[in-house]
């Protein structure tokens, strides 16, 4: 059965990205991917297919060329978006309107492995709200940032599942166990 995950990673006053969509935060942390309670690499393999927003989408593209690995993805990938995509990768298909509306083409994609939700909070609370989020694994880095873009676009409840420490950061992984009105 197809999970849906959100792999991600959070400044301590939950963000995504500074107010100038800047990850100069996040990159700059010591990591050691020995210590992971979920390593990047042993993640992925079990991922089949990838969903993404468009401002995450045009940050990766926005810095192919200044930062090394910006577009790593290999698996079909999904962008939300209702405008077109400036650019053309082999393996991006844009979509648009409520995750739902595309759940069984994702799981067909994805076949029996799993849909990565990278970014961001909103496309993933969308997810959640459709009863499309299972599970959230983030990486918490030990900076604030006052403002920015937030971790996740709505309230949901969760169950902590595992923590533990990767160099720098906090790792936790949560079930999602539903939106929260």
């Amino acid at each position: 059965m197809t999970r849906y995950r959100f792999f991600t990673a959070t400044s301590l006053d939950g963000f995504l990205a500074d107010a100038h969509e800047s990850l100069d935060w996040l990159l700059s942390q010591p990591t050691d991917a020995e210590q992971s309670i979920l390593p990047y690499d042993v993640f992925v393999q079990d991922v089949g297919a990838i969903v993404t927003g468009r401002a995450t989408y045009d940050w990766v593209v926005g810095h192919l060329e200044t930062v090394a690995d910006a577009w790593v993805y290999d698996q079909p990938t999904f962008v939300f978006s209702h405008r077109e995509l400036p650019e053309d990768f082999t393996g991006i298909t844009r979509v648009s309107g409520p995750p739902a509306a595309h759940r069984a083409r994702l799981e067909e994609v994805a076949g029996d492995k799993d849909v990565w939700i990278v970014g961001g909070g909103d496309l993933a609370f969308s997810f959640a709200e459709a009863g499309m989020l299972d599970e959230i694994f983030v990486s918490i880095a030990p900076v604030t940032l006052g403002s920015g873009k937030p971790l996740m676009g709505g309230r949901l409840d969760l169950e902590l599942r595992e923590l533990g420490r990767n160099g720098a950061l906090l790792e936790a992984r949560f079930a999602v166990t539903g939106a929260r009105s």
